[in-house]
């Protein structure tokens, strides 16, 4: 997640009556202030997937550490746009100054669930740091495909020494050996940046993980596990088609 004074810049155009693709791996923006029409400071982050729950809901997940404020409230609630800049590389990571909320298309989505943040380097309790936000279809439309990364399925993490890829949107697709686990989470040695936070970690086309930094990651199918559990939008999550 990475906060940045915004300039002022006009709107990407767009044809009115087409739907927005978003999936795994597309820049979110957000808590724009003091309006998305004229943001003077905005967040950003990256999906980890785009699915359907149980109740046929169009569903996003991203990091729950997105949507924490300063005081530790959570931000259900918070309206979620698109980002319009192009996503970056590891070499030529995507300038967060660039970073504009796709107003032609308007708010994509709305947080509905902000889970338990990491808490790698504090003392709080150990989440597996995802939020949900359920989607509007009559503004997007799910896709598999993100720049370098197609999502098909869900599984665990590799064995260690597997060699697995993310698609952010600062750094793009990057990609490295897992290492092992960390209580809850799983390691790796792929490289993420500022922004990238929610990127969807990979084998292959199988999504295994949320990346949030310090190269850890969140198992995909431990978060479905307690959204199944808390019941409401995402409970029952698979990748939509």
């Amino acid at each position: 997640m990475s906060l940045v004074a915004a300039p002022s810049a006009s709107a990407e155009t767009r044809t009115a009556d087409a739907r927005t693709a978003v999936g795994g791996g597309t820049g979110i923006v957000f808590r724009l202030s003091p309006s998305p029409e004229a943001p003077a400071s905005y967040y950003i982050c990256t999906l980890t997937a785009v699915g359907r729950d149980r109740a046929g809901n169009l569903v996003g997940l991203t990091n729950a550490h997105c949507f924490i404020d300063d005081k530790g409230n959570k931000l259900v609630g918070e309206k979620v746009y698109r980002d319009t800049s192009p996503a970056g590389t590891a070499a030529a990571p995507a300038p967060i100054p660039d970073s504009r909320p796709d107003l032609a298309t308007g708010a994509i989505g709305t947080v509905t669930y902000v889970s338990t943040p990491n808490n790698l380097l504090n003392t709080g309790p150990k989440g597996l740091d995802y939020a949900v936000i359920l989607l509007d279809e009559t503004r997007v439309a799910p896709t598999n495909t993100v720049d370098g990364v197609t999502i098909t399925s869900i599984g665990a993490p590799p064995a260690n020494g597997t060699r697995m890829c993310k698609q952010g949107h600062r750094t793009g697709l990057t990609c490295g050996i897992k290492l092992g686990t960390n209580g809850i989470w799983f390691t790796h040695l792929i490289w993420t940046n500022g922004g990238d936070s929610g990127s969807p970690v990979v084998v292959g086309q199988t999504l295994v993980g949320n990346a949030w930094g310090a190269q850890h990651s969140s198992p995909i199918l431990s978060i479905i596990d307690e959204m199944n559990a808390n019941g409401g939008v995402g409970a029952g999550f698979h990748i939509a088609a």
